[in-house]
């Protein structure tokens, strides 16, 4: 009698993420004359990588005490997996204004659940720019201690 054991999911997703190439910014903003990651782009740049190890990306809207948002998930042949909601927050109360929150929430869903950056457009031009500024210890910002009996958990 054999016994079949679950594989190590974080090792497949680590193994799946070492895979995934940054997502290159091809949109575009004409508002703000900046590039962007495409849904499109994010879905292409991740498809592959994460089927080669055995995982299924897929949305679905779902509701919870905060209102409608899009749960991304992240599923593996294993039966076991990974899921992040995100809001939907409408711009405009109408079916384009939808459209876009949801274009929006699974872009972000996918990029925040695997911990995506996009290709840096702007760090090779940072990189030649003039020396970061110092700051002394002085001049940062102290940080506060929170107790567990100030918070609500």
């Amino acid at each position: 009698m054999t016994t079949k054991t679950k594989p190590n999911i974080i090792r497949l997703l680590m193994n799946a993420r070492a895979d995934i190439q940054p997502v290159k910014k091809s949109g575009t903003n004409p508002h703000y004359k900046s590039k962007y990651a495409t849904l499109e782009g994010v879905i292409e740049a991740v498809t592959e990588p994460l089927s080669k190890h055995g995982f299924l990306l897929i949305h679905r809207s779902t509701q919870n005490e905060h209102g409608m948002t899009i749960t991304t998930e992240l599923l593996h042949e294993s039966g076991e997996g990974f899921a992040t909601a995100i809001p939907l927050v409408l711009g405009k109360n109408d079916m384009q204004g939808l459209g876009s929150a949801i274009t929006y929430a699974r872009r972000y869903g996918i990029m925040s659940l695997l911990n995506l950056p996009a290709e840096d457009d702007d760090g090779n031009q940072a990189s030649r720019g003039a020396a970061p500024k110092v700051i002394s210890s002085g001049d940062a910002p102290q940080p506060k201690t929170v107790h567990a009996s100030n918070t609500s958990w």
